[in-house]
């Protein structure tokens, strides 16, 4: 074998094992928690997400109110039975406590993005659930 045609299948080779590989996940900052008196057992949370290029999260629900705000590049958002939108920064979106997350991921696969969730949710419940499709 030549050495240019071993160079052209370990270059291909190499290219297969990078396309395999997942996106990158999303990180999630926990930047605040509270009780909220006025609702016994319920809580407000706000974290930060921060999406590398390309990364999608796993289609899940919150089992809480979302409220949703981009700082930083474009993500994409869909819920079951709806239309997948686009947002921005400086846009919203809203998640309810029955809605589930079908798509959600950063637009992009050479800049990253930022947005902030607060949830309104139940005290001690996670802040996510997996669900299966």
């Amino acid at each position: 074998m030549t050495k240019a045609r071993l160079c052209s299948r370990a270059y291909l080779t190499a290219l297969l094992m990078l396309a395999a590989v997942p996106a990158g996940a999303a990180d999630v900052k926990d930047l605040f928690a509270i009780d909220l008196a006025d609702y016994p057992g319920k809580e407000g949370r706000v974290i930060e997400v921060s999406y590398p290029p390309g990364a999608q999260d796993m289609v899940h629900r919150h089992n809480a109110h979302a409220f949703v705000y981009v700082i930083e590049g474009q993500i994409v958002m869909q819920l079951k039975g709806k239309p997948a939108v686009t947002l921005k920064a400086g846009q919203t979106f809203y998640e309810g406590p029955t809605d589930v997350h079908v798509v959600g991921r950063n637009a992009s696969t050479t800049d990253p993005a930022r947005f902030v969730v607060v949830l309104l949710k139940g005290k001690g419940a996670p802040l996510f659930t997996a669900v299966k499709e």
